[in-house]
């Protein structure tokens, strides 16, 4: 693979961060796995190393820079680390922005410094039981008082949904006039009316807690709502070409630990007399996902440069997303098959891998979503075709 264009800083900043990794995050995972939540303790240390939010001002506690590829580093690192479901990006760079880009000054300041410290724990939550991708068919509703709002409805599979502690919450605000209406809300723990359910078992990622969120009569000051009343479907939109992006990085991270791990062991284990690695089948199918996995990290630090220039567009991140989710399936497949029987057994990574990697195409909007967002693309009247002035 050609020689991926990180800076001196970015370089010491993978070198630390995988050694806070291997202290502070690895030795727990087991733990956590089985508790089925990681131990709040883990931001707060993050935040202490500098490695939780880069991107925020001084100010705040952070560097001040918002290069992608800070955040690039981090997320490699953590699923490499085989500690993917620790699920910090989600603080850091998915719902930590949210509040630079659309909060008050004053927003800002009573929730920022604690955020990056990793005091508080960030969560965003948009999916209800009726409506994933589809956020027209949104039923939680706020009502507007005089000086407060209320909401009131539901919503499922919210990561950090445990632990937690400032969520963005979106609600629709004017549904007869307008089914785009939305607000997003800062709903904070021990809000009255706001209550949490179960933490959901899951397929993969285990230590990632997922919940239920219910929202009766919660009385939200106006000082809490994010942005403009009747704007967040528009809030939301602008945030998910860095989302997919950021799903692309750790989808391919995923990849390449799933290929690095069954090279480790077809090398290792044999077969009639000689290793797996040797064996003609073996090599082919991981020379075509090998190079599967090159020219996807290609595109996709292509698409890091772009977003650093801030022209990353919704179908470009589409693509990124498609490509990677997956690929990450299909390298724990492959994965999989060539362990055989132990890659059936939990003790061997490469089976959590397949059973983390099952929700990629899924969330952050489904494969069949992102076909639809690149097909509209080449449908358009605006579509150039590549480089052919004239097919006729």
């Amino acid at each position: 693979m050609f020689k991926r264009n990180f800076s001196p800083e970015q370089d010491m900043l993978r070198e630390a961060y995988r050694k806070f990794l291997a202290q502070e995050v690895v030795p727990h995972m087991e733990q956590w796995r089985e508790d089925g939540i990681v131990d709040r303790d883990v931001f707060r240390k993050a935040g202490e190393n500098g490695f939780l939010m880069i991107w925020p001002s001084e100010e705040y506690g952070g560097m001040g820079d918002n290069d992608f590829r800070y955040e690039q580093v981090l997320i490699e690192e953590t699923v490499y680390a085989r500690a993917g479901d620790w699920f910090n990006t989600l603080h850091s760079r998915l719902v930590g922005p949210y509040l630079t880009k659309f909060g008050t000054q004053e927003q800002q300041q009573r929730f920022m410094p604690k955020v990056v410290s990793g005091e508080t724990i960030l969560g965003i939550a948009m999916t209800e039981p009726d409506a994933g991708s589809d956020l027209a068919g949104m039923r939680s509703l706020a009502v507007e008082k005089d000086d407060h709002w209320v909401l009131n409805g539901s919503k499922t599979y919210i990561s950090s949904g445990i632990n937690g502690d400032l969520f963005v919450v979106a609600a629709k605000t004017n549904p007869d006039n307008n089914p785009h209406a939305m607000t997003l809300f800062l709903v904070e723990r021990g809000m009255e009316g706001f209550e949490r359910g179960r933490n959901l078992k899951k397929m993969g990622l285990k230590a990632q807690d997922t919940a239920e969120l219910f929202f009766n009569n919660v009385k939200i000051p106006k000082a809490n709502v994010l942005g403009q009343a009747h704007k967040g479907f528009y809030y939301l939109m602008d945030g998910l070409a860095e989302e997919r992006l950021i799903g692309a990085c750790s989808y391919l991270a995923a990849a390449h630990l799933s290929f690095d791990l069954t090279l480790a062991y077809v090398k290792e284990r044999k077969a009639f007399g000689k290793r797996i690695a040797d064996f003609q089948n073996t090599q082919f199918v991981l020379a075509d996902l090998k190079t599967e996995l090159d020219f996807a990290q290609v595109f996709v630090d292509k698409c890091v440069e772009v977003h650093n220039q801030g022209d990353l567009t919704a179908v470009e991140a589409a693509k990124a997303k498609l490509l990677t989710s997956e690929l990450q399936v299909k390298a724990a497949q492959i994965g999989v098959q060539l362990h055989g029987g132990a890659g059936y057994m939990d003790e061997y990574h490469i089976s959590r891998q397949l059973t983390d990697a099952m929700i990629a195409p899924i969330y952050a909007g489904s494969s069949e979503i992102m076909k639809m967002i690149i097909s509209r693309d080449f449908l358009s009247d605006d579509y150039e075709p590549f480089n052919v002035p004239n097919l006729g």
